[in-house]
């Protein structure tokens, strides 16, 4: 059986693949800006991860939130840090948001739950 994580994985890879074929010289680049802009800077990947997710939130993009939560888990943010942010991000955002917050938190469990069995 597919868990909601790997689920999420592989539609964001098939697509994302299909997408490189197209060889759309505006999408290449968007993906290749998307890329670097997560790249160590003067902020560190980890920082720009949150950052990420908080945005993503703020504009209820739950894909975007589903990968910004994953990758936050994986750089090392614990579920307080993260549900910390997930909390700013729901007061900037306002209460239109709470239904992608529980959707984050929802999808945060099923990522501690993949990673940590």
């Amino acid at each position: 059986m597919i868990d909601k994580v790997d689920e999420f994985e592989a539609y964001r890879a098939k697509m994302n693949d299909k997408l490189i074929k197209e060889n759309n010289k505006v999408i290449k680049r968007i993906f290749n800006l998307d890329t670097n802009s997560f790249a160590e800077g003067s902020l560190d990947k980890k920082t720009k991860e949150l950052l990420g997710l908080v945005a993503s939130l703020v504009l209820r993009c739950d894909d975007c939130v589903k990968y910004h939560l994953e990758s936050s888990y994986k750089s090392g943010w614990s579920r307080s840090q993260v549900m910390e942010a997930l909390s700013i991000g729901t007061l900037v955002g306002g209460t239109i948001v709470i239904p992608h917050l529980r959707r984050a938190h929802e999808f945060w469990e099923a990522i501690e739950e993949k990673y940590n069995n």
